[in-house]
This record gives C-alpha cells, structure tokens and sequence, in this order.
C-alpha cells in the first residue's frame, strides 16, 4: 500500500442450505502522520447469490460508497484488493471485450453476471482516478483481507436484500455433482429435467441447469449448464435437440413436456 491511495479490501461469500451470499469491504488509506486508518462498511447479505456474484459486487459496492469518504478525494488512486482471480482475470475483458461481443464469449456462450459486470465498468469510469486491482491470496494472513472475509461471512448469514438475479432451482434427481462439459454436444436428441433457471437479461436467453433422464443415453444422470432461447419450467422433464458446439452448449429445440 501507498501513502497516495485509497486501499480497498473486497470479499465476496456464499453460504448453503439455503443459499444466500454476503460482501466485506474494508477501506484503508494512510494518514497524513503516516498511521493507518481503516474503515468497515457493512452490507445486509442477499438471498439466492453465487459466489462470483458476490466477489463482483462487493467491488461495485466498494467503489460506488468510495466516494463518501473524505480519504477518497485527497487520494491519487485507488487500488482494489481481492482473493478472486475470477474478478482480476475477467475485469479488463468486460471494459474493453465484451461490450463488443455483446456480452458473449469467444465461443458464443454468454458471458455469467453481466449485469454485475456492467454495474463495475460503470464504477470504475465513474470514479474521479485512477482503478487498479490487485490479487491478493485468501487466509494468508494479511489482516484486511482476513477483516474483509470475516465481513462477507457476516453479510451472508444476515441475508435481508432480495437475489441480484432470480433463479428458479428444484432438488437434483441424480447423485451426481454438477459438472460443466460433461455433456458433449453431439446435436442430439435427449430427455432431460431442468433444475435450476435462470433469465440472461443482457443476452436475452436461459441458462438452465440439467440432468439427463434419457435410459439410452450414455450421460443418462449427469448434470450440465446449457443455454436456449426456449422457455422450460424447472422441475419438468423435456425432449430437447441439442446443438454441436461444446464450446457454447444449446437446447436449440423443444419437442415437448414429457412424463417422468
């Protein structure tokens, strides 16, 4: 850390059963006698989150309440610190890639928490400096990083704000986990019970959450992500057609509801 900027320690948590997340922000600068000051903001936790969500938003959070600290404008720059290598990997490729993709990837799967996203681009233009994350390793001691993660476990037990996003989930069948690929995309035709749902506004598509009922079917009991612009509820089985591209896996057609 550095006398001219404004530190930020970010961290996102996720909790099951049920499932709600939390964020932790600590804010530390040093002050003009050379001693650190800290400040912790604390944040109600939301209902239905994901981890990666949650590692998101608490920067967006961050940087947006930056601005009500008084350390904030006397700072050149500010630097945001995180366990996450989803955030520092992904951050620069949704300022500069993905709007120009509308918000696909290379492969044409849509990008996950686009609207989160969006949200920290627009922070990020909107702050008064300059933005830099830094990656810090998690549970290694450093104690901002230990006060934002004890924050976020905080927030997500207190679980008051309502979901980010709304996805519709219903009890898995299978034993088995949910493993991304573990479908190949051989434009098939399959039977399979939709889990979870969950609207893509940004791209205007599904994402579900699968497993497949097939008894013929060499996948018959594992469970994938696909996405489709066809509408299926979750908790009701389906005879689909898939697509070929494993890169970007699609129900590209729905024969119908079938009977389990």
């Amino acid at each position: 850390m550095t006398d001219d900027a404004l530190s930020i320690f970010v961290d996102g948590s996720c909790l099951s059963h049920p499932r709600r997340g939390g964020i932790g922000i600590r804010y530390v600068w040093i002050k003009d006698d050379g001693n650190e000051e800290t400040s912790d903001l604390e944040i109600p936790g939301f209902k239905n989150a994901t981890n990666n969500k949650m590692e998101i938003y608490a920067c967006v959070v961050a940087l947006r309440e930056a601005t009500t600290l008084s350390a904030s404008s006397a700072c050149r720059k500010i630097v945001i610190y995180t366990d996450s290598t989803y955030v520092v990997q992904n951050y620069k490729r949704a300022m500069f890639d993905w709007p120009r993709t509308g918000w696909r990837k290379v492969g044409g799967s849509p990008v996950l928490n686009a609207p989160e996203w969006k949200d920290l681009v627009k922070e990020i233009r909107n702050a008064s400096k300059r933005v830099d994350f830094q990656w810090v390793k998690g549970h290694s001691g450093n104690v901002h990083n230990r006060a934002a993660d004890k924050l976020a476990k905080r927030s997500a037990k207190n679980p008051l704000s309502e979901p980010l996003s709304v996805v519709e989930v219903r009890r898995k069948l299978t034993a088995l986990p949910v493993e991304h690929g573990c479908v190949s995309m051989q434009g098939q035709r399959a039977s399979i019970r939709i889990i979870a749902s969950e609207y893509l506004r940004v791209q205007r598509t599904n994402k579900y959450i699968y497993e497949v009922m097939s008894k013929s079917s060499q996948y018959r009991g594992r469970a994938d992500v696909c996405f489709s612009d066809e509408l299926m509820k979750q908790g009701h089985t389906y005879r689909v057609r898939f697509n070929k591209t494993q890169e970007n896996p699609m129900v590209l057609k729905v024969f119908g509801e079938t009977k389990r």
